[in-house]
């Protein structure tokens, strides 16, 4: 997850030339935005993935093989 993250702020600034007409009153490389915006996307990911990971591991895994 870190490193897609990282990977992700080196292609926005990389990408920060591109989308420069586009941004109304923010610098293409405002590090504020970038920050918030990375932090963001980290937080829903991890959201995504722990809510789930938390629910499965409430259920025991021998009822679960006997299910099937």
């Amino acid at each position: 997850m870190i490193v897609g993250a990282a990977i992700g702020a080196a292609g926005s600034l990389a990408a920060s030339r591109v989308i420069q007409s586009q941004l109304f009153e923010t610098p293409p490389n405002d590090p504020v935005v970038l920050a918030l915006v990375l932090i963001l996307l980290l937080g829903s990911a991890l959201a995504a993935t722990l809510l789930p990971s938390r629910r499965a591991t409430r259920i025991d895994p021998a009822v679960t093989l006997r299910a099937e």
